[in-house]
């Protein structure tokens, strides 16, 4: 005992430095990636973003493109993923509403006994000699069993507002869906006028610098007015200038598709040409459309799940005003030799009731009235804003036809004025300028109808996702391209009735 007492002061003393030494220790320095684990991290990266897509061996249809894009989209797979997490949280709040059983053992030991006496209350004497009822190393185990009434209950409403949660992801990945389809359509339409103008801008630039190196040769020999010829060249330059302008905003055209694809930058492939540019038309009054948009609208059906989550959300505030019930029954066990039963059973019925919490009764009271002020204001205005968004993409829709029939007509003069000055080049009663310029005036006529039918492919998806109509298949015969561009046609055809018609 006195070399512990003499050696006390030296642990107190040698303290201190093992603090400092355990947090030495749990000191953390940054550890930087490597070049090497950048490295492995980008070509795994790589391989999971293009690795496992089918690749493209034939022009790409508009359907086609649909289908990849829905099934290798990137921004579409994290909201799937996201749904899949919501479900994952629905199965686990499931479970809270099950007993609690729990199981614990435990092991305790000390180095003197347990030793206790008693003594007399009226005499203050020691009535018992010192004894122990302990051993000084001891074995437990415990199986509970446990069932509260009232978590249960705000387990349960829990479980109902995720199950809505879940319901209003997916009303998100609709609208989702919704806008990469609508990103698709208007892509590819300006990749399918970019590759069929791609071949008459190019041939109308190799024309043009033709003839301005031939303008140089004239200008340099001084066969023309030096003024005339300036002229002539600088023509041919703004020619060339903004046909070299076209062909950088054409060449956009594919890569912008490529990405809603997900297709890997820097390949090539071609879309389906196509002479056919049918206009469709919407048979339905306005006020059907109102109607479908209201009952179709991911944003509006998502509203209405809201407010069920915030009733809920009440509902689950007033039980827990309510008295909590929790019913228990166990199974333990104690190695204690001085025990006469060594197990033993038992069961229990508790209530319990926090009665300030009725104070409180009137304030979630008031809070859920005004919260449904709110949900009903909020559901009001998003009403008005999807009504208001039906009628503007209704008249963009009509403008942008109108728009299209009119460049239609247009570049049917600007074509056989161009015909009819080529034939005039050729037959060398027009000089070569006129005839690039014709071509050239015939190629922006081009353009601008292709852009034209574009806008109102544009509106027309607008016109559609206005009213909450879905593009994706409803049941496909599997997940294969093939399979999903083929119930993209049936969809987009059933779709096109919907709008026509004005069916639900």
């Amino acid at each position: 005992m006195q070399y512990i007492d003499q050696a006390r002061p030296w642990a107190i003393r040698l303290m201190p430095l093992a603090i400092a030494a355990a947090l030495t220790g749990c000191a953390v320095a940054p550890q930087p990636l490597s070049l090497a684990d950048r490295q492995a991290t980008l070509a795994a990266d790589r391989q999971a973003m293009f690795g496992s897509q089918e690749p493209v061996t034939k022009p790409v249809s508009l359907q086609d493109a649909m289908a990849r894009a829905l099934k290798y989209n990137l921004d579409y797979r994290v909201k799937l993923m996201e749904e899949a997490m919501a479900q994952r949280q629905l199965d686990l709040s499931s479970l809270d509403m099950l007993p609690k059983l729990a199981l614990a053992a435990g092991y305790t030991s000390r180095n003197k006994d347990n030793a206790s006496s008693s003594q007399n209350v009226a005499t203050g004497e020691q009535s018992l000699v010192p004894s122990i009822s302990s051993e000084r190393r001891d074995r437990t185990a415990d199986l509970n069993l446990s069932w509260n009434v009232l978590d249960f209950g705000v387990s349960y409403y829990s479980a109902q507002q995720q199950a809505d949660r879940v319901l209003i992801l997916e009303q998100r990945k609709r609208k989702v869906a919704q806008q990469l389809m609508q990103q698709v359509r208007e892509a590819w339409w300006q990749a399918a006028g970019a590759q069929r103008l791609q071949g008459r801008v190019d041939a109308l630039l190799k024309d043009a610098e033709s003839a301005l190196e031939d303008a140089r040769q004239v200008e340099q020999q001084k066969l023309r007015a030096p003024l005339d010829a300036l002229n002539y060249r600088r023509q041919l330059l703004d020619v060339i200038r903004q046909m070299s302008a076209v062909r950088n905003a054409l060449s956009q055209a594919k890569p912008r598709l490529a990405a809603i694809m997900n297709v890997a930058p820097g390949q090539d492939f071609q879309v389906t040409a196509s002479t056919d540019m049918p206009v469709p038309s919407l048979g339905v009054p306005v006020d059907k459309m109102e109607d479908m948009a209201l009952l179709n609208r991911p944003e509006v059906i998502e509203a209405n799940y809201s407010k069920r989550i915030s009733a809920l959300e009440t509902r689950k505030a007033m039980a827990k005003l309510l008295p909590g019930l929790e019913f228990s029954v166990g199974q333990h066990y104690d190695s204690n030799k001085f025990l006469i039963n060594n197990a033993w059973s038992d069961a229990g019925l508790r209530i319990s009731w926090n009665l300030l919490n009725l104070f409180s009764a009137g304030s979630i009271t008031r809070a859920a009235d005004a919260q449904k002020q709110v949900d009903d204001a909020q559901r009001m205005a998003l009403n008005m804003a999807v009504l208001t968004q039906v009628h503007v993409a209704y008249l963009d829709f009509n403008g942008k036809v109108r728009q299209y029939q009119l460049e239609h007509e247009l570049n049917g003069v600007d074509q056989a004025i161009y015909e009819q000055t080529r034939n005039a080049v050729d037959s060398g009663a027009s000089a070569r300028l006129q005839g690039i310029l014709a071509d050239a005036n015939a190629v922006f006529s081009s353009l601008r109808l292709y852009q034209s039918y574009g806008d109102m492919q544009n509106a027309y998806g607008l016109m559609g996702a206005s009213l909450g109509l879905d593009p994706l298949p409803t049941s496909t015969k599997g997940y294969d391209l093939a399979s999903l561009s083929q119930a993209f046609q049936g969809a987009e055809s059933k779709w096109q009735g919907t709008v026509a018609g004005g069916k639900q």
